[in-house]
């Protein structure tokens, strides 16, 4: 199979947006380039497919272009959901896609005024690491009901916060760490020592132009 008649990921190793969008094609099998960039010195290719400029990109054969990760996630699992992690009915749908919002959005902007405090005027960063912590303690609540934010096994929500939840853990390990949310260290924990997470975060060296192609999966 020549590399021209694959769709081309272009992609960040430790961007959360990217993490789920590489860890839903690689549950789905489907198979494209794999081409790691850095943010700092982004590819002429990737920005003349998309002009946005950010991870996940996902090219197309013919130029159709993916670049929002939840978008990405969704495509990947409707050409094969192997392991069930769409929401089956209406109510869990609505359920995953609240989340998912308050993730993608209050969340993460207290995640980024924390993680990244200097990079903002003003800013207190442990006033937004308070009111980043009161979703994560949302979190342990519903993880005491059930060893999942899907249910009894790890779904689109699951995969779809968790890169975010650890990046906020990185920001401080030690605090985190120390942190009452029993269940939320677990469910974190179980979620970054998964196999699908350990083959997605494999390093390798940023794509230049000449490259022979790394496809994924691997035939």
């Amino acid at each position: 199979m020549t590399t021209n008649s694959l769709p081309v990921l272009y992609t960040f190793r430790r961007c959360p947006y990217a993490m789920r969008g590489r860890m839903a094609l690689s549950i789905s099998g489907v198979q494209f380039e794999w081409r790691e960039i850095l943010l700092r010195d982004k590819p002429d290719q990737m920005l003349e497919a998309s002009a946005k400029g950010t991870v996940p990109t996902f090219v197309f054969p013919d130029g159709k272009v993916i670049d929002e990760s939840l978008d990405l996630m969704l495509w990947a699992l409707s050409q094969n959901d192997p392991e069930e992690w769409l929401p089956i009915n209406a109510m869990d749908r609505a359920v995953t896609y609240e989340m998912i919002e308050r993730n993608d959005g209050p969340f993460k902007g207290h995640l980024d005024r924390y993680k990244y405090a200097t990079r903002y005027e003003n800013v207190d960063e442990i006033e937004h690491r308070t009111a980043g912590f009161d979703t994560i303690l949302d979190l342990e609540n519903r993880l005491s009901n059930q060893p999942y934010l899907s249910g009894e096994k790890m779904g689109l929500v699951d995969y779809a916060i968790f890169p975010f939840i650890r990046q906020f853990r990185v920001a401080d390990r030690n605090w985190f760490d120390e942190q009452n949310i029993p269940h939320v260290h677990k469910w974190l924990n179980a979620a970054m020592t998964s196999e699908i997470f350990e083959k997605i975060m494999v390093k390798r060296h940023p794509w230049k132009e000449g490259d022979q192609p790394i496809l994924y999966p691997e035939i």
